[in-house]
């Protein structure tokens, strides 16, 4: 099993959304970037766990943990011409873009905030906090996934 944390605006969809959603489960589409993308594609394992971040937001913080409950597969939000995902070079044959399904685990009950993760100095590796680092999906080692379930809690 390993560890994630996607970011959202939670203006665009917020963990709330994902309370609301049908089993609350979505699928994660919309990641334009290649590395976050790879990750989807090629790392992110069913049963993978993931940090639900709140990303443009104040405060800026974890607010809640999901499951993956399924693997990468095409975004298909890429082939749609009026979605504002949508990417010519994309296509059903050749996708470019991928997506994994999440479902919502817990919201927590004290979202831990950008400025709580960077004030514990065990997280100083996380790469959330990493100079320049603005990756939408991006790993979590066990160790820094154990201790904001805590904080979380």
């Amino acid at each position: 099993m390993n560890f994630w944390l996607f970011k959202s605006e939670p203006d665009v969809f917020s963990i709330l959304d994902l309370k609301k959603s049908k089993n609350q489960t979505t699928c994660w589409d919309g990641v334009r970037n290649y590395q976050a993308r790879n990750f989807l594609r090629d790392s992110i394992k069913k049963g993978d766990g993931v940090l639900f971040y709140h990303s443009n937001s104040d405060p800026l913080a974890v607010v809640g943990i999901c499951e993956v409950v399924e693997e990468g597969y095409p975004d298909f939000t890429a082939w749609e011409k009026d979605n504002e995902h949508f990417d010519p070079a994309s296509t059903p044959g050749k996708p470019v873009w991928y997506m994994v399904d999440i479902r919502l685990k817990e919201i927590f009950n004290n979202p831990v905030t950008l400025a709580a993760l960077k004030a514990e100095p065990k997280l100083n590796d996380m790469k959330l906090l990493q100079r320049g680092n603005r990756l939408s999906v991006m790993p979590v080692a066990k160790n820094e996934w154990d201790l904001i379930i805590k904080m979380g809690a």
